[in-house]
């Protein structure tokens, strides 16, 4: 009995641990994060810390954990690949044609790919094939070495590297103007005004999804 009740302190003294470390960890990212947001003009925004399993809900429960107005304010962060891209095209250093694209949608909304690929056509008048324009997922470590942020954790604010960022315009339709998307951490949430994000961000603001 001696030896079980050691070993419950010896598991619990682990745990303490353990979430006082992700405790510091999530401290550092708001800390962070809420520095660039706020020298970049945006003040409307909060971080929400949520459980661990926070994926395994469904969405109306996800909503109720950050009290969202609805479901449809609930929106993540996708880097995108132009695997079509010529050779010369490796990298963002041309918005209007980059290797790399961030795309903020709803989790409720199905994102179009194609409709990605008309936009960035008709933004290059046409001066870019078609063919050279085919938007897919990009790998998860691709993802990671861009952003710096892992899988559930990937947003657009503090990247490791500049990615120009799409805005589905759904998401500005939004009543009222805030949405709540990745914080840099996976249980880390971050709820933001619309038109700030826009007037920090400067994303192209582009019709991407359907129902």
């Amino acid at each position: 009995m001696e030896a079980i009740a050691e070993l419950e302190r010896v598991q619990t003294g682990i745990l303490r641990r353990i979430r006082k470390l992700e405790g510091s960890r999530l401290n550092g990212t708001v800390s962070r994060l809420s520095s660039i947001l706020r020298s970049n003009g945006v003040n409307d925004f909060i971080f929400k810390s949520v459980p661990s399993d926070y994926y395994n809900w469904p969405l109306h429960a996800r909503r109720d954990a950050l009290n969202a107005p609805s479901i449809h304010h609930l929106c993540k962060s996708i880097v995108l690949v132009n695997n079509h891209a010529p050779p010369t095209v490796t990298d963002s250093s041309n918005s209007n044609y980059s290797k790399y694209y961030i795309v903020v949608v709803q989790y409720s909304a199905k994102f179009s790919a194609e409709a990605v690929k008309n936009f960035l056509y008709a933004l290059n008048h046409g001066n870019i094939p078609k063919k050279r324009i085919n938007m897919r997922l990009a790998p998860e470590e691709t993802s990671i070495k861009l952003t710096g942020y892992q899988h559930n954790a990937v947003t657009c604010i503090g990247m490791d590297t500049h990615i120009p960022v799409i805005l589905d315009e759904a998401i500005v339709k939004l009543d009222p103007p805030f949405f709540w998307l990745g914080g840099g951490e996976v249980d880390l949430k971050l709820g933001i005004n619309t038109e700030e994000f826009i007037s920090f961000v400067k994303p192209f603001v582009v019709s991407c999804s359907g129902n």
